[in-house]
């Protein structure tokens, strides 16, 4: 692919200043979007915004050979954003989003070009979609999935509930290793229980599993957010709730820096059922919660946007 043209760079530091209001916000998006952490961990938080902005997009052109599929998913998820109504609230709120909107345009008129390649690409992998859903039809992995799901039927008519929260987290660690997602089963450190953790997309996931009769509320995804905010830069969190989450815990977590996404119940039967597979489920939650700051997207809607 060809470089990234000056203009393009210039309209992508604006951009980048621009669509988030508090840095906060600014680098959980770059938590979520940008693959290479080391990069990130150059920044001062403590500069200017645009500072902070200009000083990213340099490193990573400075190491282009490298970092140029971090630019080009800067470049993609910027231009597709269309909602700035996190900016709307804010004081002079009306003009924040009209100098947002300029600049998002501004990028997206510059790369489009980048944009093309982009599209391109996605075309290939929406190919290659279509090629391992066929192969999920006929091959071991259909025949894995289906194994699995029978095991998960059989945990919901369970009325042992520890021994049933443990044969769970058996069962995700075999689905993620399936998946060639690198899963350790569950281990102690000094305060705490992981239940497990894995790779993706060249980030360490701390997974957290929980089985209750209720929705998860905000203490629970308070507990995990201090455990992940206690790892690498790097490290973000899957939170896993058969029976869902509050509203209300939902709302709190995605502001700020999130750290975490989320499935339920309904997103592991999919995986199961073979409607979609496990790395399109996290990708397509992970790049919700990149462009909208909502950790987490329910299958019903994936399924609709398919």
């Amino acid at each position: 692919m060809k470089k990234v043209s000056a203009t393009a760079i210039n309209a992508l530091k604006n951009a980048l200043s621009t669509i988030y209001w508090y840095k906060s916000d600014l680098r959980s998006f770059l938590d979520h979007t940008i693959s290479n952490k080391q990069i990130l961990s150059y920044l001062d938080w403590n500069d200017y915004k645009r500072n902070i902005c200009s000083r990213l997009v340099d490193l990573l052109v400075k190491n282009e050979e490298k970092t140029q599929n971090d630019i080009l998913r800067l470049v993609y998820e910027i231009s597709n954003m269309n909602d700035f109504s996190h900016l709307k609230q804010l004081e002079d709120g009306e003009d924040k989003v009209k100098s947002a909107k300029e600049a998002v345009a501004a990028l997206r008129k510059v790369s489009k070009g980048h944009l093309e390649q982009l599209k391109e690409q996605e075309e290939i992998e929406n190919r290659r979609k279509k090629v391992l859903e066929e192969q999920l039809g006929k091959t071991a992995v259909r025949e894995k999935l289906e194994e699995f799901k029978n095991d998960f039927y059989s945990l919901v008519s369970s009325n042992d509930a520890q021994k049933r929260g443990y044969q769970l987290e058996k069962l995700l660690k075999d689905l993620f290793n399936l998946f060639d997602l690198d899963s350790k089963a569950s281990f102690k450190i000094v305060g705490e229980q992981i239940d497990g953790m894995f790779t993706f997309e060249n980030n360490d996931f701390l997974l957290e599993a929980k089985w209750h009769k209720d929705p998860i509320d905000i203490s629970s995804l308070d507990s995990f957010s201090g455990k992940l905010s206690r790892r690498l830069e790097n490290t973000l969190g899957l939170f896993i709730s058969i029976n869902g989450f509050s509203p209300d815990a939902i709302q709190a977590h995605s502001t700020g820096r999130r750290l975490m996404i989320l499935m339920d119940g309904s997103d592991l039967m999919a995986v199961l059922e073979g409607r979609i597979d496990l790395i399109q489920l996290l990708i397509r939650k992970r790049r919700y919660a990149s462009q909208t700051g909502n950790i987490y997207l329910g299958i019903h809607e994936i399924m609709k946007g398919k």
